[in-house]
């Protein structure tokens, strides 16, 4: 009966070596790159939200955002457009942990689903990054001066996306007295172009993210910080921080019609500051100086 245990352990071993020796390994760096090993953003963990009761929102109002990556303040988000050892883009960060990891979870039909209910499977997730211009053609090989059909495989990469849906809710916590915010869900967004590959100068989203499901994920990645690489931030941090720039696309309203629905050029611009300048005005109407 022994014997019988000890061959069984002996199986189990080798089923796993050959598993694990089957995985693709990445080997680390041969010398470390930096003078010393950085462990604070890898082992970070998202800062949790303060509890919060229904009794205790006694304001609130929910806000559509535009980030554009084009903006300098910006660029931390975009860059660099290919992985690098110890950055990536947020774009390359919440694709890898949909589609690899599996950590965060996607939602399709972005026009309309903001709320988070067709969740979608990594095979779909791919299908859509992933397209083939079955119209390319190229020289054949074997038969100079014959056209051939070659099929081109374009994929959605980081450079890609150039801008971001946040979808947030505004508060005023009378428990800490304080006016706070939460985002709720990340959608990426990249330029529609046409089957010639011509650009439509319109957005395509791709699809939402549920943003406090990502927070574990982007706590644990580095963006650059200008004046001290030491220092970095992560993009957790970026949100947390409110260290970037957008614009107001849509309020809670009774239409459920966004600011381009009945704005246009300066007007939906001047409409946007309006939106802003209401949250902050509530905020400062709330105290006695």
């Amino acid at each position: 009966m022994k014997k019988l245990k000890f061959l069984l352990a002996i199986l189990v071993v080798a089923i796993v070596a050959v598993n694990i020796n089957a995985q693709e390994v990445i080997k680390p760096p041969k010398y470390p790159d930096g003078i010393y090993t950085k462990e604070n953003s890898r082992t970070r963990r998202a800062i949790p939200y303060a509890y919060l009761r229904e009794a205790d929102v006694m304001w609130s109002k929910r806000v559509w955002r535009v980030i554009d990556l084009r903006e300098k303040m910006n660029h931390p988000l975009y860059y660099p457009t290919a992985p690098i050892l110890d950055r990536k883009s947020l774009f390359d960060v919440i694709k890898d942990a949909a589609i690899k990891d599996g950590t965060i979870t996607a939602f399709g039909n972005p026009a309309m689903d903001d709320e988070f209910r067709m969740e979608l499977t990594k095979s779909e997730i791919e299908s859509m990054l992933i397209k083939w211009d079955s119209t390319a053609q190229a020289e054949d090989p074997n038969n100079p001066g014959t056209m051939i059909s070659a099929p081109v495989k374009n994929v959605t990469s980081s450079d890609k996306v150039w801008k971001y849906w946040i979808k947030e809710d505004w508060f005023f916590d009378r428990q800490r007295s304080v006016l706070d915010v939460r985002i709720i869900g990340i959608c990426p967004l990249i330029e529609k172009r046409t089957e010639t590959g011509e650009s439509t100068g319109a957005d395509q989203a791709l699809f939402w993210v549920y943003f406090p499901e990502a927070r574990p994920v982007l706590a644990n990645q580095e963006v650059y910080m200008r004046h001290n690489d030491s220092e970095r931030r992560t993009l957790e941090d970026i949100f947390w921080k409110r260290m970037f720039s957008s614009y107001v696309r849509k309020e809670s309203n009774v239409y459920d019609r966004s600011i381009a629905e009945y704005q246009s050029g300066l007007d939906a611009l001047l409409e946007s500051d309006r939106v802003k300048d209401d949250i902050f005005k509530f905020e400062h109407d709330l105290w006695h100086f």
